[in-house]
């Protein structure tokens, strides 16, 4: 079973809005044994509108449409679609008695645009829309469905889910879709691969693998397409346990699992305490940590000493230090990390010195180079990174990095 998704409005194509609908949307057909066969987002008009869901329909079962059914003249889809499927426009009372409703609450006037709202393709089934004023379409061609939806996010996902999802699974004969990711962090996806690779070969033909690898971690996800449910879920289970055996200490969890998640735990659980002392990441790190429910019960400061004299001021590094290594060396990331501990009574401290850039770097210390330093109770340890050429990424990599080292420290390695 194959689905299409497009999405419509010149400002999606002109960058004025990132589409979000369409990742949505996925997910809903998805969990439901629909495969997305395709996405394509195209302008407001008409003959393209046409040619696009005319494509879809020869290679999918479902075409799912959202966008350009508001009340002005540049939204289209409505008028387009009805033409397509050859038929007029006509009242519907239900949908006009709300809208007049929705709009009064506000104290807008109800006027003839509203009107228009109101005027629904005489050979489509109205889906209602209680949370918008446009109503969502369902459209039905030799035993093919398209269905069309408003853009506004909140309106839409509220049709996909109390609509469209119950009206396709009652109208198709569906089997399932099964993803399970593991997350992985610590090896590249290149050195991932070669240790895997005999688990790999070895997985049945109907489960396909996929790396996504993203900053500090890579994500593993076993798929089967069509299957009967639940001896499937059992065997990507069985084939997850076994990666376990390969990889222990590699993997962080399931799903959205991040790392930063599983030193909280470590953390909390044995009533540990941390503070950072952050440079070139910003405060990312403590961001990262703070942002958990729970996270006071261990994170108790962060310091973000980006000039040098606040490296001295408030952590204590000797200048003479940063004037003989640099700002960016081990010897002034370890008393930074050191610092941040003796200065917060904290049982661990996390910290980074590094050239974000894009000015800044050398030969010797080229832009995204970055060491990190974790102070223990018992030791000291640093490791040197280069965590790329682009600042965000820069950033991002280090903070990943620098939490995997707690994390490995927590863990006596």
């Amino acid at each position: 079973m194959k689905a299409t998704i497009i999405t419509i409005g010149d400002e999606i194509l002109i960058g004025q809005i990132v589409d979000t609908n369409s990742v949505s949307i996925a997910k809903h057909l998805n969990a439901a044994g629909i495969v997305v066969h395709e996405k394509v987002s195209i302008g407001d008009d008409s003959t393209q509108i046409v040619r696009s869901v005319e494509r879809a329909l020869g290679d999918s079962n479902v075409v799912v449409i959202t966008g350009g059914l508001g009340p002005t003249k540049d939204d289209i889809t409505k008028k387009t679609l009805a033409g397509m499927f050859g038929c007029e426009l006509v009242p519907d009372q239900r949908v006009a008695d709300h809208v007049k409703r929705m709009l009064e609450g506000r104290g807008i006037e109800f006027n003839e645009l509203n009107r228009g709202q109101a005027m629904v393709p005489a050979c489509c089934t109205v889906l209602f829309n209680a949370h918008g004023t446009a109503p969502g379409m369902w459209f039905e061609r030799d035993g093919k469905v398209v269905v069309s939806l408003p853009g506004v996010p909140y309106e839409m996902e509220h049709l996909m889910q109390d609509e469209v999802m119950p009206r396709l699974k009652a109208h198709f004969e569906l089997r399932q879709i099964i993803h399970r990711t593991m997350i992985t962090a610590g090896l590249p996806e290149s050195m991932l691969a070669a240790k895997i690779e005999a688990w790999e070969n070895a997985l049945p033909s109907y489960l396909k693998l996929a790396y996504l690898p993203n900053p500090g971690a890579v994500r593993l996800r076993l798929s089967a397409y069509e299957v009967e449910g639940e001896s499937v879920s059992k065997e990507i289970e069985r084939q997850f346990e076994a990666l376990r055996k390969i990889i222990p200490h590699n993997i962080i969890g399931y799903e959205t699992a991040t790392m930063q998640e599983l030193v909280h735990k470590l953390l909390t659980e044995r009533g540990l305490t941390l503070a950072t002392a952050e440079s070139c990441t910003g405060g990312n790190i403590a961001a990262r940590f703070t942002a958990m429910p729970g996270a006071s019960a261990y994170f108790l400061c962060g310091v973000v000493s980006y000039s040098n004299a606040s490296k001295h001021d408030i952590l204590g590094v000797d200048p003479e230090v940063i004037a003989r290594h640099g700002a960016v060396s081990e010897e002034v990331a370890r008393r930074m990390a050191e610092g941040a501990r003796r200065i917060s009574g904290a049982d661990y401290a996390i910290a980074t010195t590094g050239i974000a850039g894009p000015a800044g770097g050398s030969a010797e210390k080229p832009v995204g180079t970055v060491w990190i330093a974790v102070a223990t109770p018992h030791r000291t340890t640093a490791i040197l990174k280069q965590c790329g050429s682009d600042r965000g990424q820069i950033i991002d990599r280090a903070s990943a990095f620098a939490i995997s080292l707690l994390r490995d420290e927590l863990n006596g390695k």
